[in-house]
């Protein structure tokens, strides 16, 4: 293989899907380097499962081409491409155990049963589960049955494995865990997983690159760092992580930053968002996030803010407390509420009723052209 060569175990060309006069997936293209964990996070409705069911054959294109390993599967059947698909509710079959669930699809495939067995124990050792062969699948907690589910699947050594929101159905601390193993597991079998998400904190721990899709289209492709510091849009900024929104009109700009004036008459520097230029007289979104927001006491003001920061006054409504790193409920004097994370120390803490004046650089508040929302 050529060094200049990326070898890529997926591409999408210019991938659409049509449902009578929905374009439910409007020409999208991409490409996933082997051994990636590689996210598409977007809302209900955005266009994602319909991309995963083209991507695994359920859906044949209304245009562009799919292409694994570099071999179009255009018209190949699902049975007959190299990717598997792990549910929702992984659809394990209740009346075989652990050991006939995952030999099930190399029984198909007419492999013997000796190959079987290696195949199976082998897999069994790789996700830490070698002494459940003989259990029946109600006798698994959740997460044992989530890594049976992508055991049954990669003994049959996919090119990749989808998975299509596969922690929706459990409790939120299995799920926490269960970002961690995924991760793991990709890494220990260093297959390309494609994962299908609404959960923005799914995709941001778990994936190598992360693709934010918004009404049948990808708005940006990115590693979790890129998009969240870096967002191309309004709703990628919107989307990924909390933030803090004003809409506005900016009163002076040199095409990268400037300041704005919001709908509550707050005046605001600003830098402009990755790629973006702001001219002077443009209706625009601002976000600022939680984190970026100091908060003093309105009468230590002065020692916080430097040359050119952010200023604004308010009272704390209330106190989200999440332990040490909780955060702040100000109501502005314009009436608004703002979010601003703070650090609780036990001596000195702020808390409701009290005057505070929160301080943010331009430099994080990104602003974008209003009409850029979709």
């Amino acid at each position: 293989m050529k060094q200049n060569s990326p070898a890529y175990d997926l591409e999408c060309l210019d991938l659409a899907k049509n449902f009578g006069a929905v374009r439910a997936v409007k020409g999208v293209s991409f490409n996933i380097p082997s051994g990636s964990f590689f996210s598409i996070l977007g809302p209900s409705g955005c266009g994602k499962t319909t991309l995963m069911r083209m991507i695994a054959g359920f859906e044949e294109p209304s245009d562009g081409d799919i292409r694994i390993k570099g071999k179009s599967v255009l018209g190949v059947p699902p049975n007959r491409r190299n990717v598997k698909m792990v549910f929702q509710h992984l659809a394990l079959f209740p009346m075989m155990n652990v050991y006939e669930n995952i030999a099930y699809g190399l029984r198909c495939a007419g492999v013997s049963k000796t190959h079987i067995r290696r195949k199976v124990h082998d897999v069994l050792e790789r996700i830490a589960l070698p002494d459940v062969a003989e259990r029946e699948i109600h006798q698994l907690s959740g997460g044992q049955k989530q890594r049976i589910a992508i055991a049954r699947c990669m003994v049959l050594d996919p090119d990749v494995l989808l998975l299509d929101e596969p922690l929706g159905a459990l409790d939120l601390k299995l799920r926490e865990a269960m970002k961690i193993e995924l991760k793991l597991l990709q890494h220990q079998f260093n297959t390309t997983f494609i994962y299908i998400t609404h959960d923005q904190s799914e995709a941001l721990v778990m994936s190598d690159h992360v693709a934010i899709m918004n009404q049948g289209l990808f708005e940006q492709i990115g590693t979790p760092q890129e998009l969240y510091n870096r967002p191309k849009t309004a709703f990628v900024a919107g989307f990924v992580g909390d933030s803090n929104r004003w809409s506005g009109t900016v009163k002076a700009s040199d095409g990268t930053g400037g300041r704005v004036e919001t709908d509550q008459g707050l005046p605001m520097s600003f830098s402009a968002g990755a790629g973006q230029t702001i001219e002077e007289g443009a209706r625009v979104e601002i976000f600022v996030r939680p984190e970026y927001i100091r908060t003093v006491r309105a009468a230590e003001a002065g020692k916080l803010a430097a040359d050119g920061d952010n200023r604004m006054d308010g009272v704390i409504d209330s106190l989200l407390f999440n332990g040490a790193n909780s955060r702040l409920l100000v109501r502005a004097g314009s009436g608004e509420l703002v979010e601003a994370d703070v650090t609780l120390t036990g001596e000195n803490d702020l808390k409701s009723g009290d005057e505070v004046c929160l301080v943010w650089s331009p430099r994080q508040a990104m602003c974008f052209a209003r009409q850029e929302i979709a």
